[in-house]
């Protein structure tokens, strides 16, 4: 698992670096200062700093990813997250019903 600042710094540079968004581009979408923009988002993709829930509700919009994937703390689940908030609703309710017989 690892430290949760590490765990959510990482999964934010993956969902960041998919997006080709420079440290300073994430920020300034997400709403940061553009002066402290690129600062901020280095800080917390080294986890040093984890953003508040409304800041990664922001990035997590920016970036086009669910937010629990920026919290996931295994790679299996993080990548189940991107996938499946990428589907449609019928391929969601399908899936879930899949599930739900396997449980």
């Amino acid at each position: 698992m690892g430290n949760p600042n590490e765990v959510w710094g990482r999964r934010l540079k993956e969902a960041r670096e998919a997006t080709a968004l420079s440290q300073r581009e994430l920020g300034i979408k997400a709403g940061l200062d553009p002066s402290v923009a690129s600062t901020r988002i280095n800080r917390y993709e080294l986890g040093i700093h984890k953003a508040d829930y409304p800041t990664s509700q922001r990035l997590a919009a920016v970036l086009q990813v669910p937010v629990a994937f920026l919290y996931a703390d295994d790679d299996d689940l993080a990548k189940l997250i991107l996938k499946f908030g990428a589907m449609k609703k019928a391929q969601r309710t399908k899936i879930l019903s899949l599930i739900e017989a396997e449980a």
